[in-house]
């Protein structure tokens, strides 16, 4: 199945990411262009999808966008690994439990080629890392589908500054951290993105 690969060298601004995911679908619907798989950087923002409350802002002299993805408020920024797709769910089963599991099976392949052991969990959406009691979020998953065309993406934490997630409740989720790949295993983790790649391109095919 023809999938363009993107990948930005220099950060992208959300806006700018979000207004470029948005024209390719309509894209992608008129059938003008192939689905993507996007890999990039943003600088330094938080994000609130559709189901956050502002109760979840701890530090409310930060800016906050607004955007129209699943989920609830996150941070963004230099370190962290951002994957995002348009990926047309009608040329495939319209079945979006069955996507969302494929987005997790491809993060927990590629952190399992570093002997990383990470886990989804069906009530709290993500992909996790237990350090014996102690559950940590590695990476975000949030989505949009329009016309049965999905949309936004999923964010790996690799070497980004942690201290930014206190300034909110990161995904609503109060009894549960965040950590990076740098903070379980410090290690060359240079692969990662063509590694990812790798993964959800042949789990695409599946």
């Amino acid at each position: 199945m023809n999938i363009e690969i993107k990948k930005s060298k220099k950060p992208v601004k959300y806006e700018d990411a979000v207004f470029a995911m948005e024209k390719r679908l309509l894209d992608i619907h008129k059938k003008k262009k192939p689905d993507l798989i996007w890999i990039l950087e943003h600088e330094h923002v938080y994000t609130a999808g559709t189901s956050y409350s502002k109760n979840e802002i701890i530090d409310r002299s930060i800016k906050v966008i607004k955007s129209n993805r699943g989920g609830k408020i996150t941070y963004h920024g230099p370190g962290q690994i951002i994957c995002y797709f348009v990926i047309d769910l009608n040329k495939r089963k319209k079945d979006l439990r069955k996507f969302i599991s494929l987005i997790e099976k491809t993060i927990i392949d590629t952190l399992n080629f570093y002997n990383i052991k990470t886990f989804a969990d069906r009530k709290n959406i993500g992909i996790w890392y237990k350090n014996n009691s102690e559950v940590k979020k590695i990476a975000a998953i949030g989505l949009k589908v329009s016309k049965w065309i999905a949309y936004h993406g999923f964010a790996i934490n690799v070497t980004n500054n942690l201290q930014r997630y206190n300034a909110i409740i990161p995904c609503g989720i109060k009894d549960k951290g965040v950590t990076n790949l740098k903070e379980i295993k410090d290690q060359n983790y240079n692969k990662l993105k063509s590694k990812l790649i790798e993964n959800f391109t042949l789990n695409l095919k599946n």
